[in-house]
């Protein structure tokens, strides 16, 4: 690791840096299997984390800031602890695709509220020296001119960049797993999924290498590692934030950028910043939320995904503490069903696919000679496959899919917020989800994975993931709450709420 950048592919460390093989263990059953490992197989499985104590210690990013600005710690020991962390777990995670540590150590002060503050980028968003690769292994890294208008915003309130995440191929899966090299893990359980498409970043901030991490979300992409990694998750309303490139020329935009952390302070706090650096014009500001509102609310709470079917035992457990939580502290909930027709899963499975080609199309044409469509992964080939073989179907798809803002209006006719599961089971074992198995069958499982959070990307409107409790295998419970247009400021609420009250699990116990 160091200098200017340079990747870090796992397939090039040494066999003692190389994360513990997860092969399965002999079947009991002498028929063929084709069940993943189990938790226990290939050795240890974490938790994996850097919490010591050293200058970072357990403080959030507020609170680093702050250290930094009084004097209590200086920008150099921070950025030196951050990165003796990173490299400390990311053998085992496999959470960065490059890093730049020479050059953070080289830079000037930065200034921001966040100023001095170590953090990543996910690797969907320019960063000026850095090369950029979406996940993929059809690019030939180069190092971009100048940094995306997301990099920009983020970077603007102070952060001290270290590198960029992993994300799956154009964050177009809910696992961060390749077809040719080792995946992402999960710092709570290395045998299982992290989670995507910010799943780098969720599991740097989870294992507690950084406080915060950059994000994005175009169908769960920051509310799903989040869960998966118990870190807060805010997808804020569409446009409230600065938007990649061409997103907002798509025919449907799902697109929505934020960040991964630990406490909702930071979250919180970081919106309020973001937003100074570039208001959105057509919504109510957020405002910086510093802790749990007053109002008692009607809450309706959505026990059945998108098709209407039941959740995970586990899953519904944390639901229901969930549920009895706010139940005491005032609000008044009902049961709901999402007001969705099963042909709005068609619509966006058809919408999916089309980005697909779209993306593989736009990066070819954006990076000539430096990407090789051919060398894109076996579920992007799949998606491209499945547009190819009936195109005129994306226009009645699209034009399903662009009243879903009306639609997603009109669960809030009479409640003010909904609660859910972010999942419908709890983050699976790795493998489950690899991208070079038949594409149906993959295609399958991220149906039934993600039935609660691409409503809020059709619809555009604003929802939260927020650490609640423990399920088995050491991994940490999470519960969604969306909230109307515009309304991120009670999502943070309710956030404090919950961590004031309940606490969030720590990886460090």
């Amino acid at each position: 690791m160091g200098g200017v950048w340079q990747r870090t592919d796992p397939a090039e460390r040494k066999p003692s840096q190389m994360s513990a093989p997860t092969n399965p263990e002999p079947p009991t059953n002498p028929e063929p299997t084709t069940s993943q490992p189990s938790d226990t197989a290939g050795g240890d499985t974490g938790p994996v984390h850097a919490f010591t104590d050293d200058a970072l210690g357990t403080r959030d990013a507020v609170g680093l800031a702050a250290a930094i600005r009084s004097g209590e710690l200086s920008r150099q020991e921070v950025l030196e602890a951050a990165i003796a962390r990173v490299e400390k777990v990311n053998p085992r995670l496999n959470a960065v695709v490059v890093d730049c540590f020479d050059r953070a150590r080289r830079a000037p002060a930065t200034f921001g509220p966040f100023a001095g503050v170590p953090s990543f980028v996910k690797d969907n968003a320019d960063v000026a020296g850095l090369p950029t690769c979406h996940g993929s292994d059809g690019f030939k890294p180069y190092p971009r001119l100048r940094n995306s208008d997301p990099a920009e915003q983020f970077l603007r309130q102070g952060f001290v960049a270290l590198g960029k995440t992993t994300l799956p191929e154009f964050g177009l899966t809910a696992s961060t797993e390749f077809a040719h090299r080792e995946p992402t893990r999960n710092p709570w359980n290395t045998a299982r999924s992290v989670g995507a498409s910010s799943g780098g970043s969720a599991a740097l901030v989870a294992a507690g290498a950084v406080p915060i991490a950059h994000a994005n979300d175009g169908g769960g992409s920051i509310r799903i590692p989040a869960a998966a990694n118990g870190l807060v998750g805010l997808k804020p309303t569409r446009c409230r934030m600065l938007d990649a490139h061409g997103a907002r020329h798509l025919p449907v935009n799902l697109l929505a950028e934020g960040v991964v952390s630990r406490s909702v302070r930071d979250t919180a706090y970081y919106f309020a910043a973001a937003e100074k650096f570039c208001p959105a014009p057509d919504l109510p500001p957020i405002g910086l939320v510093e802790g749990p509102g007053e109002r008692r609310l009607r809450i309706g709470v959505v026990r059945h995904d998108v098709l209407g079917r039941e959740i995970h035992p586990e899953t519904g457990a944390v639901l229901d503490s969930a549920a009895e939580q706010l139940t005491r502290a005032g609000h008044e909930l009902i049961d709901m069903r999402l007001r969705i027709d099963p042909r709005f899963v068609d619509a966006f499975s058809t919408y999916w696919a089309l980005l697909g080609l779209v993306v593989s199309a736009s990066y070819k044409i954006e990076n000539g000679r430096y990407f090789s469509p051919r060398r894109v992964d076996p579920f992007t080939r799949g998606l491209i496959r499945k547009i190819s073989r009936n195109p005129l179907a994306a226009i009645p798809a699209i034009r399903q899919l662009r009243a879903g803002t009306a639609l997603y209006d009109e669960h809030f006719t009479d409640v003010d917020l909904m609660l859910s599961p972010v999942l419908s089971h709890p983050a699976p074992m790795l493998g489950e989800q690899s991208p070079d198995q038949p594409f149906e069958e993959l295609f399958a499982k991220l149906i039934d994975y993600i039935g609660f959070t691409p409503i809020n990307n059709i619809g555009g409107g604003p929802a939260i993931s927020i650490p609640h409790g423990m399920m088995s295998s050491n991994l940490p419970g999470s519960i969604q709450i969306s909230a109307p247009q515009g309304d991120e400021a009670t999502l943070l609420e309710m956030a404090y709420l919950f961590e004031a009250e309940c606490g969030f699990p720590s990886i460090d116990q």
